[in-house]
């Protein structure tokens, strides 16, 4: 069974930068492409970014530059960084995977709990 356990969320100050954690289980990691999305109370959830299981990274328009998404194979984890933090940022954070291995694009299927990332002014 897939498990994803993210972390690394909090409070910071608008300016700041945090870092994200994504670990996985279940199944082989690196064959599958990762995906950050986040989702405000009452809002859809959107994609923050997603990297492939060859190294390929897509990006939001609203995070591009001021994000990066990684993966390191060898711990099972994604990582989400985040620079330059805006309070528009403030949302649940949730990592996610998709079933299928060796795509290019994310179609979710499996989810973790979600971080808290809050961003004052």
């Amino acid at each position: 069974q897939v498990q994803l356990v993210e972390s690394g969320g909090g409070l910071v100050q608008t300016g700041d930068s945090l870092r994200l954690s994504c670990a996985a289980s279940g199944r082989t990691f690196s064959s599958y492409a990762m995906g950050w999305y986040r989702q405000a109370p009452g809002k859809q959830r959107e994609l923050v970014a997603v990297i492939t299981s060859g190294g390929s990274t897509r990006y939001a328009d609203s995070v591009k530059g001021r994000f990066t998404i990684s993966r390191d194979n060898a711990k099972n984890t994604v990582y989400l960084q985040m620079y330059s933090l805006k309070p528009e940022d403030t949302d649940i954070y949730y990592c996610a995977t998709d079933r299928r291995p060796y795509t290019s694009s994310l179609s979710p299927n499996y989810w973790g709990q979600g971080t808290q990332v809050t961003v004052s002014s």
